[in-house]
């Protein structure tokens, strides 16, 4: 029968194989590399901090989210497709780009210190804890945001028109609607932005670094390319994979069913009339637009003037970026499709290839590039394997976003169309080009794009290994604001986002000219 188990196929076997010792195998590494599993009073500080500045972002994040998202949910305005599309920026927008735009904004000669200088108070200072917050819930909030303004489209059309029947009002919807959905959509939504505040190396570089304000990640990166205490960068690393995981096992504790059943796929008409429910939803969808907009266009602002005079190191790192992103979004779509395949067509252990796919999420770039560091120093001098381990790790992390994204097409396709292939006799490489290929072109092309855009603007493992002669664009980029070059370093920042958006939209547009 075309439904039944099959033998998984060798190449399926071997990814996932792979995958799970690449993941695994640095986590034990850096398990019996660690020489002590005692913490200093510095790493319980920055245990600490981590955890902190974590736990205030993505609560932040997730709290401030809830009523932007009902807004967006309730409200007809000019713009609101443009607005939602901004709500989905943190997938293709570089990290390193967002840290110089709150720099321009919030920075010491920022807008914010110019208008405090103008009214006579003392300036504000963005280093320290408040800093990694505000940067984190620039970063995450339109994350958290999309995943809220998900569940509340997933809510059917007729429970409002019942609720509105039934004359339930603003307090009667609350409970028996949106309170059961937020306790579906809220833990993970909690854990996703927790998990990309503790392993936000680049905001924690830029913002934190003092005795009061380091990471996890920061002490990984002080412990390998400062001290060299291999040991010490290996408990850290492992104690960060603990927490990540646990994390994750917490949030699936949590989710509980909405159980809000089906409806026919109308679209929603949410009424609540009423003057301070509008001024009110008003008010968080202009506040918020001008949070996420003001950044990037500092960045834009600062950036045009200088882009023609950037230096020729600068146009190569670019062009290495975008090199490695290409090879890193490809490996990471092709591992993505066998992984997907295997696990639609119900192979044996197709189980355990689900669970090796997702096995990168419990681990950041920088943990698995401190394994790797420490399993390859012994052999070869790591700045000589820098992009080729960069585009591994790259690959390994956006492969568990691809499976995700491509799984449910890959399913429907098996059901819709194997019975026919069996009969054709179609299978291999015909079946791939004429049937597979065309009909995943769109989930396989927006996947690919956001892997490219991800890779592109990654900072993590290069800045473990990369020397002067191999650096990226966001590794220049971070050198420049340290520097203090903001003017470069905002020119470099605009064309990196460039660059990601460009990769995005050819990869995202040629899957769509490729489907049927």
């Amino acid at each position: 029968m075309a439904n039944s188990a099959r033998p998984l196929a060798p190449g399926a076997w071997a990814l996932s194989s792979g995958l799970a010792a690449l993941v695994l195998g640095t986590a034990l590494v850096l398990a019996l590399h660690a020489d002590t599993f005692t913490l200093r009073p510095a790493e319980w500080a920055a245990l600490t901090f981590t955890l902190k500045q974590a736990a205030l972002s993505a609560i932040l994040s997730t709290l401030i989210a809830i009523p932007v998202a009902r807004a967006l949910a309730r409200r007809q305005f000019p713009g609101q497709a443009a607005m939602i599309v901004l709500m989905g920026a943190p997938f293709l927008l570089p990290v390193v780009v967002a840290v110089i735009g709150i720099l321009s904004v919030y920075g010491r000669n920022g807008i914010v210190n110019q208008l405090l200088g103008l009214i006579g108070l003392p300036p504000f200072s963005i280093f320290g804890l408040h800093g990694v917050v505000l940067t984190n819930v620039f970063f995450d909030l339109p994350l958290a945001t999309r995943m809220i303004l998900n569940g509340w489209f997933a809510i059917p059309a007729e429970r409002f028109r019942l609720a509105e029947t039934l004359n339930l009002g603003p307090s009667g919807i609350r409970r028996h609607l949106e309170y059961p959905m937020l306790r579906e959509v809220l833990p993970g939504a909690l854990t996703v932005v927790f998990l990309l505040c503790l392993t936000s190396f680049v905001v924690s570089l830029t913002f934190g670094g003092g005795p009061k304000a380091t990471t996890l990640e920061l002490a990984i990166y002080q412990a390998l390319r400062f001290d060299f205490d291999l040991g010490r960068a290996a408990l850290l690393a492992g104690m960060q994979f603990l927490i990540c995981a646990i994390a994750v096992t917490v949030a699936g504790r949590l989710t509980l069913p909405a159980n809000l059943g089906s409806g026919h796929d109308r679209p929603q008409t949410i009424r609540i009339p009423g003057r301070k429910p509008l001024i009110l939803d008003t008010f968080f969808i202009v506040a918020t637009a001008l949070f996420l907009i003001l950044p990037l266009t500092m960045v834009l602002k600062d950036g045009l003037p200088a882009l023609p005079g950037l230096s020729a190191a600068l146009w190569q790192s670019a062009l290495r970026s975008l090199l490695m992103a290409l090879t890193s979004a490809s490996i990471a779509t092709a591992g993505a499709l066998a992984l997907t395949l295997a696990t639609a067509r119900n192979a044996q252990g197709s189980r355990l290839i689900e669970i090796a796919a997702m096995l990168p999420m419990a681990a950041s770039g920088l943990v698995l590039g401190t394994g790797l560091f420490v399993l390859i120093h012994p052999f070869v001098p790591p700045e000589s394997l820098a992009l080729p381990v960069t585009v591994l790790v790259n690959a390994a992390l956006a492969l568990p976003f691809l499976y995700r994204l491509i799984l449910p097409e890959a399913r429907a396709l098996h059901l819709t169309y194997d019975c026919l292939c069996t009969t054709l006799n179609l299978r291999g490489i015909s079946k791939m080009r004429l049937i597979t290929l065309p009909r995943l072109a769109r989930p396989l092309g927006l996947g690919a794009g956001i892997a490219a855009a991800l890779s592109m603007g990654d900072l993590g493992v290069i800045a473990l290994f990369a020397g002067d002669h191999n650096a990226t664009l966001p590794l220049m980029i971070q050198r420049l604001a340290g520097a203090y070059r903001m003017q470069d370093a905002a020119a470099a920042a605009l064309l990196l986002v460039v660059l990601s958006f460009a990769l995005f939209w050819a990869c995202d547009q040629g899957g769509r000219r490729a489907a049927p």
